[in-house]
């Protein structure tokens, strides 16, 4: 079990710490400390009430809510979000209205979810050229028909 200590700030005063909807949940639900109100197309940043210390070695993604986006076009113009370990500042979720109608975020509604994950660190080698391989050079789409 990853340990994952967080600290409530003034603005996050009455709402939950982030929480798995079920014990299989990969996610954890997190709640907006922000009213806001997001015109079609508009974007907006929407502060949690709370910070983490995500261990080393480990990032914490800011994943959008599949129930936002599918029932009102609500997501993540970046995601997933990485908040990095050595990031102490509040949780703040950048929110994309992709829907055509306006969409109020009120205080304590679920805008996202936060999930972990091991980073490895690498290290750089220059080469020459790489080994090759079928797929080669081909992207965006080579794959496929």
């Amino acid at each position: 079990m990853l340990h994952v200590m967080f600290t409530r700030l003034a603005n996050g005063d009455g709402l939950p710490e982030p929480t798995r909807a079920t014990p299989g949940a990969a996610g954890y639900d997190i709640v907006a400390a922000d009213e806001l109100e997001l015109a079609p197309g508009a974007r907006g940043l929407v502060r949690t009430g709370f910070a983490i210390a995500v261990p080393d070695g480990f990032e914490c993604q800011i994943r959008p809510r599949s129930g936002l986006a599918l029932k009102h076009g609500i997501t993540l113009p970046n995601t997933p979000a990485t908040i990095d370990s050595d990031y102490r500042g509040e949780l703040k979720v950048a929110l994309v209205n992709l829907g055509q109608e306006l969409f109020r975020v009120t205080r304590g509604m679920r805008i996202a979810q936060l999930v972990f994950a091991r980073v490895e660190v690498a290290r750089f080698h220059e080469v020459l050229e790489l080994p090759s391989t079928d797929r080669g050079p081909g992207g965006f789409g080579s794959t496929g028909t």
